[in-house]
């Protein structure tokens, strides 16, 4: 358990969860074993593991995209029927509207919701400040760089004030140096109101970085949570500077030892060490 977030009330509750896949004239998939995580509220985890371990899985699980085969998800104290309303979803490709403005672009997550086109766009040009892309609110996705689209992408999440914050490879697509600052960016709108957030990446230095809490998955079929790492940085954090820190390094390594038998699997043969 983060030592950060270790009083607070459950925000997310899987409890031994398993999802399964039927395909066509093959046996059932089973992707993900009962499993059991808790995130509390304010708590920043990210879950890592190796390709195909179902750690999209457990967001789409968390956000009522899928329904689990057994177990339970509970949100707030509440069992999870349908969609998870409380929940804003930031996926690796870019959902945004190719025809429409970066302000329209953000707008349109309100308005959807019933909320009147002025105020909706108040409220989208105030983001736009927060994410940095003020001078940006007219351009289009096709105008926008990588970054800047994930900043709109971030944007359109945050307008709507979700209390839990679903993130799967959203920095991915992006170099280096710009999932750093992508990453910064995160953490400092983070820290204003300290929703529970999800973060599933493969990266395991970006993770430690951004976290309170690294899970680790095991390889599939029948992937299942295998570690649990508070991760005891200081906070507030810079993504950048944090890796130059000594304990980041020991983190990462003890981390490491654990996630890369797990990688092996993935590939059928032995990682060096």
């Amino acid at each position: 358990m983060s030592p950060v977030a270790a009083t607070a009330p459950l925000a997310v509750a899987l409890d031994d969860v398993s999802i399964s896949f039927a395909m066509k004239g093959q046996p059932v998939y089973k992707a993900v074993a009962p499993t059991s995580l808790h995130v509390r509220e304010g708590e920043f985890v990210a879950i890592v593991g190796p390709t195909g371990c179902g750690k999209s899985t457990l967001l789409n699980a968390t956000a009522g995209l899928l329904t689990p085969a057994g177990g339970k998800v509970t949100i707030f104290g509440e069992p999870l029927a349908g969609l998870n309303p409380q929940a804003g979803y930031l996926f690796q490709q870019d959902a945004l509207m190719p025809w429409k403005s970066a302000l329209d672009n953000v707008a349109i997550a309100l308005e959807i919701n019933g909320t009147r086109r002025a105020d909706a766009l108040a409220e989208a040009q105030n983001w736009l400040k927060k994410v940095g892309l003020s001078r940006f609110a007219d351009r289009y996705p096709h105008q926008l760089s990588g970054g800047q689209r994930k900043r709109v992408g971030l944007a359109q999440v945050l307008v709507r004030h979700p209390k839990i914050l679903l993130m799967d490879e959203p920095f991915g697509p992006l170099d280096a140096q710009t999932r750093q600052i992508m990453g910064t960016l995160l953490l400092n709108l983070w820290a204003q109101d300290r929703k529970a957030v999800m973060f599933v990446t493969h990266d395991l230095e970006e993770a430690i970085a951004l976290s309170d809490r690294v899970v680790i998955m095991s390889a599939g079929p029948e992937a299942r949570i295998i570690g649990n790492f508070p991760i005891d940085l200081a906070r507030p954090r810079d993504t950048a500077e944090i890796r130059l820190d000594p304990g980041f390094h020991d983190l990462h390594r003890q981390i490491w030892d654990q996630l890369k038998s797990e990688v092996a699997k993935t590939y059928g043969e032995d990682m060096p060490s």
